[in-house]
């Protein structure tokens, strides 16, 4: 297991470091609040510990920081503002716990231990890309090297379908099934309009083309 701990106090920050390399743990330690926010968006670590008050970027600020970026490791705040207000604004900005100075090594280990048991929290995709072409899921934006595709609502439904199956063959059933909710009619050209259609917005004006026909089975959205 890894930590970080965003401390500006030496002596601290040493204690510290001992006492949980001697439990086993793996730690780098930084003294800026930038530097160290820079550190923890990286995500390479299983746990962040960070003082509230420190050069460069408050720990209040790292906090609120890294959760707006979806970042969703677990956060120890470290603090000698031990009021009920001070500790408030520490778990609303995002931290998961909080303990004051002074604090006894023994309970700062045992609140690591406890936040490391917690089951990994899954982030919800956001955002698709296959190559150049990036769709939102929120903001529900596609484009492709940078320039907007406007897409209707059923496109868009069908996009977002392909590029979650990238490299797989779809149907045509599997297609009117997924997007439209339809079961297999062999009189309807639905899949076969609006795939040109699309082909038209999110192919034609570029060179590599990632919409493919396989011929008689389907098609497939990949980059070859």
């Amino acid at each position: 297991m890894k930590i970080l701990l965003i401390e500006d106090d030496n002596d601290t920050s040493a204690y510290i470091q001992k006492g949980l390399q001697a439990e086993g743990f793996s730690l780098d330690r930084i003294a800026d609040g930038h530097e160290g926010l820079l550190m923890a968006a990286g995500g390479q670590y299983d746990l962040v510990i960070v003082d509230r008050m420190l050069p460069g970027m408050e720990g209040i600020s790292i906090v609120k920081t890294l959760r707006g970026a979806n970042v969703n490791t677990p956060i120890l705040m470290l603090t000698a503002l031990g009021g009920v207000n001070d500790r408030v604004d520490g778990l609303q900005a995002g931290a998961d716990d909080y303990l004051t100075k002074p604090f006894s090594f023994a309970e700062l280990a045992a609140r690591c231990h406890a936040l490391l048991r917690r089951p990994p929290v899954h982030q919800e995709i956001t955002q698709l890309q296959v190559g150049d072409l990036e769709l939102n899921l929120v903001t529900r934006r596609v484009t492709r090297q940078g320039q907007l595709l406007l897409l209707m609502p059923r496109e868009f439904q069908l996009l977002e379908y392909l590029m979650r199956n990238t490299g797989k063959v779809l149907t045509r059933t599997m297609l009117l099934e997924a997007v439209w909710d339809i079961n297999f009619d062999p009189r309807t050209n639905v899949v076969e309009t609006h795939m040109s259609r699309l082909r038209g917005k999110v192919d034609a004006p570029f060179e590599t083309k990632l919409i493919h026909t396989v011929r008689q089975v389907g098609y497939v959205l990949e980059q070859k």
